[in-house]
């Protein structure tokens, strides 16, 4: 019985012992976390003095997204037999000089993937890796401020693609006009003296004009969170047939040290690529597409994979 006694008493001295020794700990602890969110706290304040500076910011962080996967005597799908990979990739990246006086923004968009389905079945199928995604675009804009939020500006943008029919179609356009700078993350464009110089191949649909064009770019990081929108549209004065727009969107999140998880999705408008594509794909006897008859849908794409920022 003295031994019962004895061992419930050390056991309730040790219970007693391990939750003051936990309470303990946490009330040292406490300071502890206060310190480093003060840390923090004046990390963020000296970073934003330094964002501020004049002087060139320089980056870029983009997402790679890949899928590999065989079937072996799968019945129950059509294709008993095969393999399929994808692969795809999105860089962003973005060269600024900010002055007192004017300011220099210049910025880069790529994104590329490829698709490959094997039968094994059947010898004579396509089983190389063929185009999916294609979109190449760059835009350079200098603006003179007239003060810390409005400037004089002019803008190149040029945009493409480049696997399979590059500069067919491509579009540059120039442009003046004024730059609304809210803060120092955002930048609105707008140009309402802006030529848009559309090139091609052979007879088709493309055609140059004049019009307006507005951009509104947003790019910010926020600790391990990264993200920028993009939305580029003309207006044009000859046709509304001529006018088109893109919105591309790109986030990643850092998970560890420098990779992540990214997500990148855009949507554009383009009659004249619309018309050109239902051209080139009739199927007879229909009737000629045209302007008026085509069916411009929404064109879209989203790719989701690992994310490497720098």
């Amino acid at each position: 019985m003295k031994k019962i006694l004895m061992v419930l008493v050390l056991v309730a001295g040790t219970m007693g012992t391990y939750a003051q020794t936990v309470e303990e700990l946490k009330a040292e602890m406490k300071p502890k976390k206060d310190s480093v969110a003060a840390i923090q706290s004046r990390i963020k304040s000296i970073q934003s003095k330094i964002d501020a500076m004049p002087g060139w910011k320089i980056g870029a962080f983009g997402t790679i997204g890949a899928t590999i996967s065989e079937f072996n005597n799968w019945y129950s799908k059509g294709i008993p037999n095969s393999s399929a990979g994808n692969i795809g990739f999105t860089v962003n990246s973005y060269a600024n000089l900010k002055q007192d006086k004017f300011f220099w923004r210049n910025a880069a968009n790529i994104n590329l993937s490829w698709v490959k389905i094997d039968d094994t079945d059947d010898p004579t199928d396509d089983d190389t890796f063929r185009q999916a995604n294609d979109v190449f675009n760059i835009t350079s804009l200098y603006g003179h401020r007239l003060n810390k939020k409005f400037a004089i500006s002019t803008l190149g943008e040029y945009r493409t693609t480049i696997l399979s029919n590059f500069n067919d179609p491509g579009y540059l356009d120039l442009g003046v006009g004024a730059t609304w700078t809210p803060i120092d993350d955002l930048v609105v464009v707008v140009h309402p003296l802006n030529y848009n110089f559309v090139f091609s191949k052979g007879d088709n649909v493309f055609e140059s004009s004049l019009g307006a064009k507005i951009v509104a770019d947003y790019t910010r990081q926020l600790g391990d969170i990264s993200f920028k929108t993009n939305l580029s549209a003309f207006q044009s004065y000859k046709s509304a047939d001529f006018s088109n727009w893109t919105w591309t969107n790109s986030f990643g999140y850092t998970l560890w040290k420098m990779i992540g998880v990214g997500f990148d999705f855009g949507l554009r408008k383009n009659k004249q690529e619309a018309l050109n594509y239902a051209l080139n794909n009739q199927t007879l006897p229909d009737p000629t597409p045209t302007f008026d008859t085509v069916d411009n849908k929404l064109q879209t794409y989203w790719i989701l994979g690992l994310n490497y920022s720098f």
